[in-house]
């Protein structure tokens, strides 16, 4: 028995005209006064193009014509000043008008495939268009600011004349901008006060070095003082350096200033354009860490083969020995030692092996409390031996996870093994799971909670880094393991500080519903 026809040409080809009638007229009423000012025409070409683009999406899989129209409408919406969210709204409006209707008439059994059809491609259109607005926004943004800087040079007579209709271009880029005498702020325009959190009257009049974080203020006054031209003189060339800005709240955050002298009523000054690097600089140092992953998951895999194949013959022959029974005494625990210590080492290869090569998940339904008492069976022996009280908390009602059963073992004992050694003898452990409701959905939260000596400040930022330790004896890979698999199954992990004494690990899994 066949199941229910439906096509998406014939659908769409029937509703066209109601649809774009709708569409043109939500866009008109509904979305901004720059939808509310662009000629019916011209709204009438973009859903025409745009709905003719969708059909092809839906009916064949086909994204050429609207990754096309992607291309054009961030071009005329760019050219036009309509902001981002503007169009994400636009092309919204085209699902609103699309699932009633599907639901009046698609088949039951074709029904939620039809709507996720729809979701799916709209989603890909967003959020490619949005992609390519960012990228040619930025683009229009470098290009206006050399422009800009050219302008500037060729037209320092006509300053005075032009300083309105200047003044309010400067007021509407997004990158800060300020014009300093020495190092005094003789203007500012809104960027650059939201990038610091201050208003105009805050900064007007201070030192810009004010606003420089403690350890760049020397560095920063030397360039400042260095550059100043005397009146009359000849301009010098701009340069770009990057400091600390410090925030109204104290935070101190990556910033690119482009700083060139220049005149400013009447007088020499100096024209300085400040950017946020945040972003940038977090990518640089992922970029390093990345070259570093791979570097280490190259070197890993050269020596693997080259140190476990001696490492087994040299245990396997050292339990030979010690069933040898000439060995007595000192001779047999020198013996015990040593493949205590080959089974460490065989330890930390692993580790290394399990860190550098990439995370490939066997995703099934899993009992994350089935997984914690399973670990707390396996260290029982340590737990015994160590005096460590080790009590469980779990939520009964803790929904399963599609998670791999393995690595969520390998994180929980990663787990217990720090807090064991954080505890020490006769220490407590607390281990709870509950579930906790964010803004992205409902994710389920295991707690493991020692009553050690904690964490030291200095330590904290650093203690998911890989090889970072403060132990005599370990790697410093145990809880960049934690992080790394919390993080491939698209939850986080959070450290606390217990007072008076102790340190709460929280690992944060998504439940789907």
């Amino acid at each position: 028995m066949t199941g229910p026809a439906f096509s998406w040409d014939t659908f769409l080809d029937r509703h066209r005209k109601m649809i774009l009638e709708e569409w043109q007229d939500r866009l008109h009423a509904r979305v901004s006064t720059r939808y509310a000012a662009r000629p019916r025409q011209e709204l009438v070409q973009t859903t025409s193009d745009a709905c003719d683009a969708f059909c092809r999406v839906l009916a064949d899989n086909d994204y050429t014509r609207i990754n096309h129209f992607i291309s054009e409408i961030t071009r005329i919406r760019l050219e036009a000043g309509f902001p981002l969210a503007d169009v994400q709204k636009a092309f919204e409006l085209f699902r609103e008008i699309l699932i009633p209707i599907l639901v009046a008439e698609s088949p039951g059994l074709l029904l939620c495939q039809n709507i996720e059809a729809v979701n799916q491609g709209l989603a890909y259109t967003i959020h490619r268009f949005s992609s390519h607005f960012q990228k040619m926004h930025e683009t229009y943004l470098k290009d206006y600011a050399r422009r800009l800087e050219k302008d500037v040079a060729a037209r320092t007579a006509e300053l005075k004349e032009s300083e309105q209709q200047y003044r309010r271009l400067v007021e509407e880029i997004q990158d800060g901008y300020l014009v300093l005498s020495k190092e005094r702020i003789e203007y500012v325009n809104p960027a650059f006060c939201k990038l610091h959190g201050i208003t105009p009257d805050q900064a007007l009049q201070q030192s810009f070095l004010t606003f420089v974080a403690a350890e760049n203020r020397d560095r920063v006054k030397q360039i400042i003082t260095g550059q100043a031209a005397d009146s009359g003189g000849d301009p010098i060339e701009a340069e770009a350096f990057e400091y600390l800005r410090r925030t109204r709240n104290g935070t101190c955050l990556p910033t690119e200033i482009n700083f060139r002298p220049s005149w400013f009523k009447g007088r020499a000054h100096h024209l300085c354009i400040v950017r946020d690097i945040t972003r940038r600089v977090e990518m640089e140092k992922k970029s390093r860490k990345m070259e570093r992953m791979a570097y280490i998951g190259h070197l890993t895999a050269s020596l693997s083969h080259e140190i476990r194949n001696p490492l087994s013959s040299v245990k396997m022959n050292l339990q030979i020995l010690g069933k040898n029974r000439a060995f007595t005494g000192n001779d047999k625990r020198r013996l015990a030692i040593s493949e205590r210590e080959i089974q460490r080492l065989e330890t930390i290869l692993q580790q290394l092996l399990d860190f550098a090569k990439p995370m490939a998940l066997d995703l099934t339904e899993t009992d994350l409390n089935q997984v914690i008492r399973r670990c707390t069976e396996l260290l029982e022996v340590k737990l015994t031996q160590q005096s460590t009280c080790c009590t469980l908390h779990t939520d009964v009602t803790l929904p399963h996870l599609m998670a791999d059963r393995s690595k969520l073992e390998q994180l929980v004992i990663n787990l217990l093994l720090n807090a064991l050694d954080s505890a020490g003898d006769s220490g407590t452990i607390v281990i709870t799971t509950t579930t906790r409701h964010l803004d992205t959905g409902p994710f389920a939260v295991l707690r493991v909670q020692d009553d050690g000596k904690g964490i030291s400040g200095e330590a904290l930022p650093y203690i998911f880094e890989p090889f970072f330790t403060t132990k005599t004896v370990g790697t410093g890979l145990g809880l960049a393991n934690v992080k790394q698999i919390a993080t491939a199954h698209q939850g986080r992990v959070e450290v606390m500080d217990i007072k008076p004494r102790g340190t709460a690990f929280e690992v944060l899994l998504p439940v789907k519903s």
